[in-house]
């Protein structure tokens, strides 16, 4: 099974470090692999992040410092319970498994899709190759056996059209010539 790719925003969440650092790393060479979506920007392998050796599923450093401080004595916990750091690592934690759990869904679909559609020009391609060789082989075959050879639609190509019923053949036309009878 291929993991999935993510962006350098998940990146950075499902590892825990900066999304400047994960630029940085990418940038550096670090992270092969990688390539730039025109939609989504660029895109690392969940294998490269591991193999330059980041931790997936790491609790991720504050975006800005002020925001981990506490603002007060308000904020810390009278009855012993977790603090306020403890909750944000937590946070933090569960949404890098839903980012990761999310992007391998999306890359799992977009695979499923690539390879339907694929299957589709493979069996149009071969549609039209036993239509050609139907086709050959009726032009080899001598007139009488033809009939027998050639496919007859089943239904009509048009729902809610009738299909003409087939004209009987007679004994083969005697060609004629305008100066010979």
């Amino acid at each position: 099974m291929t993991r999935p790719m993510l962006t350098q925003r998940e990146a950075a969440a499902a590892c825990g470090v900066s999304r400047s650092t994960i630029r940085r790393r990418r940038e550096a060479g670090d992270l092969p692999g990688c390539v730039e979506d025109p939609a989504r920007g660029w895109m690392i392998p969940v294998d490269a992040l591991l193999a330059a050796g980041f931790r997936l599923n790491a609790p991720s450093p504050a975006e800005d410092p002020a925001a981990e401080a506490p603002a007060g004595p308000a904020e810390a916990p009278a009855d012993g319970g977790p603090d306020a750091a403890a909750l944000r690592a937590e946070l933090d934690r569960i949404r890098a498994e839903h980012a990761l759990a999310l992007a391998h869904a999306e890359y799992g679909q977009k695979l499923a899709e690539a390879e339907a559609e694929h299957l589709r020009v493979q069996l149009a391609e071969r549609g039209e190759r036993i239509a050609d060789l139907q086709r050959a082989v009726a032009a080899l075959t001598p007139a009488p056996e033809r009939a027998a050879l050639t496919p007859r639609p089943q239904g009509p190509a048009v729902p809610g059209q009738t299909q003409a019923e087939p004209v009987p053949e007679s004994e083969p036309r005697k060609r004629r010539w305008g100066w010979r009878s």
